[in-house]
């Protein structure tokens, strides 16, 4: 399992006296008013252009997020682990080209195809929310829009409370497997949040969203390496709890080409399908699965921070507003981008007829 803003300030140049005091205030004010937005719905810092119940009114009297919200629960309700690859869906679409839907787009050479998304699911989750929406509202409502529902709908079902998700998002034509470029699970500390860096997410954000691992997943493959030969030694992480080693290396033999058995990345298996900090307990007792999730609890860049998750109670209002940032990632909006008629298919060009 692979791991999952920056704004930018302009100024003007100076005017009147006057215009400068006119424009202070209005500044002043913009600012207080999105301040106490902020600190009111949780949402940290977002694109500017999304907003919350952005289509509100525009789908002929329909609740859009409930209809979304209809299909992940009965969903989660037959599969609950479901709500571990509808999260995992909107990082890896929001991680490359930013949060567009670019992933969900059908093709030989298009991001589906790239080796770490080879393992991502919930793509079937999407496409029947987006029947239904078409249904109600033909060509209103956004594929990339309905990712970042499904994965708010995701976290609340597994008991991670609910955040309140801005939308207004509009979908991306372009979606090229060399353009994924996700970090890998075998990164650095420094290393990662160099990869979170250029997406404009901070050190904070990087480990409140790998937190999203509670409820994730992973394969044999991904961490082999840390139960038999940890960087070449020929022996295993000393990192990690000896007696988590003796059991993984009964699920993950040493010569075994299989992957067939998924392995919690919450060692805590009371909580396998819960969102809470018990990831952040665990990695704290040696019992990380991936090298990345081990180190954020030892590198002094983050065990503070972990230290602080594991013990303290605010961890879901935390990811919630993390989860928020992530989902205005390189956003397109307003005339940008599409409204895609099938999330997995490029809307057709419109024909052009000349009259003479």
């Amino acid at each position: 399992m692979d791991i999952f803003i920056s704004s930018a300030f302009g100024y003007s140049q100076k005017k009147k006296e006057k215009e400068m005091k006119i424009s202070a205030a209005v500044v002043a004010a913009a600012f207080s008013l999105a301040f106490s937005f902020i600190l009111v719905n949780f949402t940290g810092q977002c694109d500017a252009a999304l907003q919350q119940g952005f289509y509100k009114g525009k789908c002929n009297s329909q609740d859009v997020e409930a209809i979304v919200a209809s299909v992940v629960k009965r969903r989660f309700n037959d599969k609950p682990r479901v709500a571990a690859g509808l999260i995992r869906l909107f990082f890896h679409d929001c991680f490359v080209n930013g949060c567009d839907a670019s992933i969900l787009l059908d093709g030989d050479s298009s991001e589906k195809t790239a080796p770490p998304n080879l393992s991502v699911s919930g793509y079937d989750v999407i496409d029947e929310a987006k029947g239904l929406l078409e249904e109600a509202c033909a060509g209103v409502v956004s594929c990339a829009d309905i990712i970042a529902i499904a994965a708010r709908d995701a976290v609340q079902l597994s008991g991670g409370g609910r955040y309140e998700v801005q939308t207004g998002r509009r979908d991306g034509s372009v979606s090229l497997a060399s353009n994924v470029d996700l970090p890998s699970p075998r990164l650095s500390v420094s290393q990662s949040a160099d990869a979170f860096a250029k997406k404009g997410i901070g050190l904070t954000d990087m480990v409140l969203l790998l937190g999203g691992h509670t409820i994730g997943f992973t394969n044999c493959s991904l961490f082999r390496d840390r139960l038999y030969n940890f960087d070449n030694t020929g022996k295993p992480d000393p990192t990690m709890d000896p007696l988590l080693v003796m059991k993984l290396r009964l699920i993950c033999p040493r010569n075994s080409p299989a992957d067939r058995t998924p392995v919690s990345l919450d060692q805590n298996l009371a909580s396998t399908f819960i969102v809470d900090n018990s990831f952040y307990k665990q990695i704290r007792l040696g019992r990380g699965i991936l090298q990345i999730d081990q180190a954020l609890a030892l590198d002094p860049l983050t065990n503070n921070t972990v230290a602080s998750l594991a013990n303290g109670n605010d961890f879901l209002a935390r990811f919630g507003q993390a989860m928020v940032k992530l989902g205005a990632v390189d956003v397109l909006t307003d005339s940008q981008g599409e409204i895609r008629e099938s999330c997995h298919l490029k809307n057709k060009p419109r024909s052009t007829f000349l009259f003479g």
